[in-house]
């Protein structure tokens, strides 16, 4: 079932790792697919795993057919989980995505703004199509596991385990109580190592309004909600998972994490993909 807006969205705002300026215009589309005009290009590419490029401190997509002369990709897309995210919790599959830049803009670090901009422009459509997996998926490496089993209702239990006096040994279930709380979630990091990863030319947009800094003790901005990086790791599976062609929300299966991040999302979607049966 194709899902769109009715109305096309025009956004802007700064990127979180390079802190550039970026356009964004969304149009409604037939297509059935979600697709990126990167660097306002006239050439699209999915957002889907096979498109995969990297998961290294954030999701980024690209066009494997237009591959430059010194091997890299022309056409990425980066930090892209939170935009796939929203358009998992909205149920929009079928747009074309226009950018200035490379990069999604960050804005507060969440879904939020993204999923009020669908809901502003209005959802044209409802994708009732249920899905489950035909056999448990697992991903097991060393304190790492992620585990999708069919059940009857959509469960994702998150747990972690950081050098945070807050977040050792903690868990989060998504249920529907709490799911706006997780649209909210920012994008979080360790404090001390933000001057590390600027030196290197990541993280160079992060402001105390889009990014919950750890610190030794307590944090750098007050939490929106309980556990609020946990709701971050289940808003980043969503975003991740969505690039399987099914949004989560649609899927009736039991879903537990432990310790994991965007590579063992995007690893398991891979495998996940393949086992996803409609019912």
């Amino acid at each position: 079932m194709v899902v769109t807006i009715k109305n096309e969205i025009k956004t802007s705002g700064k990127s979180l790792m390079k802190n550039k300026e970026c356009e964004v215009v969304i149009k409604p589309s037939d297509s059935g697919r979600i697709r990126f005009f990167s660097k306002g290009a006239d050439h699209s590419f999915d957002a889907c795993i096979e498109n995969l490029y990297s998961t290294d401190h954030c999701v980024t997509l690209c066009s494997k057919d237009k591959r430059t002369l010194l091997g890299d990709y022309k056409y990425k897309v980066m930090l892209c989980e939170h935009f796939n995210a929203a358009c998992a919790i909205t149920g929009v599959n079928s747009i074309d995505v226009f950018l200035s830049e490379t990069e999604m803009p960050i804005f507060d670090g969440s879904s939020k703004v993204w999923v009020d901009l669908f809901n502003q422009a209005g959802i044209d459509g409802k994708n009732k199509d249920v899905y489950t997996v035909s056999e448990p998926v697992y991903y097991l490496n060393g304190k790492t596991s992620l585990v999708v089993i069919p059940d009857k209702e959509l469960r994702i239990t998150y747990a972690v385990n950081y050098d945070h006096p807050d977040l050792k040994h903690q868990w989060v279930t998504m249920d529907n109580k709490n799911l706006q709380e997780i649209i909210e979630a920012r994008t979080f990091g360790f404090y001390k190592d933000l001057a590390k990863f600027q030196a290197l030319g990541f993280a160079r947009g992060v402001t105390v309004d889009n990014t919950v800094g750890l610190k030794d003790e307590g944090y750098t901005t007050e939490l929106r909600s309980d556990l609020e990086p946990v709701k971050h790791k289940i808003l980043d599976l969503l975003g991740d998972f969505n690039l399987t062609g099914v949004s989560p929300l649609n899927m009736k299966a039991q879903i537990l994490v432990k310790e994991a991040g965007h590579a063992v999302h995007c690893k398991v979607a891979q495998i996940l993909k393949n086992k996803l049966v409609k019912i």
